[in-house]
């Protein structure tokens, strides 16, 4: 999903003039803290590419075309490559792990070579959920990616997005009763306290220049309760149904009420309509703890 770039949110700020802080900018709401993908790509124009390998066959269809697969083991990690992001997901473990922004030329980059945002984002599982691991449903279009797996005791859904920035990643579980969840950056980033906003975003401390906006994001949580909090790792606990989003860029910060606590359809039930506050990028942000 595309996003307005920063410097034409903080014009329309002050050209309107409605009801917001002095300096603070306007983002488009795209969902509960930040919006998420959704099934079907959440719409907006395309602004990536993503290529898929599964089994060792990678597929990446033409402009406008779906690639679908359904009831497959898969034997090695599947694999996504995208213009602007990339990961893993291994069956082992349905986590995630090495999600990169690639640093491709855009004016909503926020890092100009690969980085590592998270080197994992693992569900932890006991044996048992794990057993019988299958892919009951990818579809891949254009830059937008969902994928089902189903085990012998439930189901875990990966949706991404390759954008350089917004909503553009979420996992969800269901398996009858919360699943931790751990997250843990990669080398260089870390969790801090933002001073604007007082909610914990995640970044790697570069102040934007004229080749790339600051590195910003947040976990973005949906019937879910944080469990540990350190300068790298988070853990989470997340019920049946819930999810846990990944934002990036000005979604991360944007002055909006948290998600609430709904399991079916709350994408669309708690999408925000108009626009929300953007606070200024924050300055000298200093690890937790």
């Amino acid at each position: 999903m595309s996003r307005t770039p920063r410097r034409f949110l903080v014009a329309l700020a002050l050209g309107t003039a409605v009801l917001l802080t002095p300096g603070v900018a306007s983002a488009k709401g795209g969902g509960d803290d930040g919006g998420t993908v959704e099934d079907g790509g959440g719409g907006g124009s395309v602004t990536g590419d993503f290529a898929v390998t599964v089994n060792g066959r990678t597929s990446n269809p033409a402009a406008g075309k779906d690639f679908r697969v359904s009831g497959v083991t898969p034997t090695s990690p599947v694999v996504l490559t995208g213009r602007h992001v990339g990961f893993r997901i291994d069956p082992a473990t349905l986590g995630v792990y090495d999600y990169t922004l690639t640093g491709a030329a855009d004016a909503q980059r926020m890092v100009t070579s690969p980085t590592v945002v998270f080197a994992s984002k693992v569900p932890v599982l006991t044996a048992a959920q794990l057993s019988g691991v299958r892919i009951s449903e990818l579809r891949l279009r254009d830059d937008t990616l969902v994928v089902s797996f189903s085990t012998a005791a439930g189901k875990f859904k990966v949706q991404a997005k390759d954008a350089p920035q917004g909503g553009i990643f979420q996992m969800e579980q269901e398996f009858g009763g919360p699943v931790e969840y751990v997250h843990t950056l990669g080398a260089g980033l870390f969790y801090f306290v933002n001073e604007f906003t007082g909610k914990v975003n995640f970044g790697n401390g570069v102040d934007a220049d004229a080749t790339h906006q600051m590195l910003l994001g947040k976990d973005s949580p949906q019937v879910a309760t944080k469990l540990v909090q350190t300068a790298t790792v988070t853990r989470w606990s997340v019920a049946s149904g819930g999810r846990m989003g990944g934002v990036l860029g000005e979604d991360s910060i944007e002055l909006s009420a948290g998600a609430t606590n709904c399991t079916t359809d709350c994408q669309a039930r708690n999408r925000i309509q108009g626009s929300v506050p953007v606070p200024p990028d924050p300055t000298s942000p200093t690890p937790i703890g």
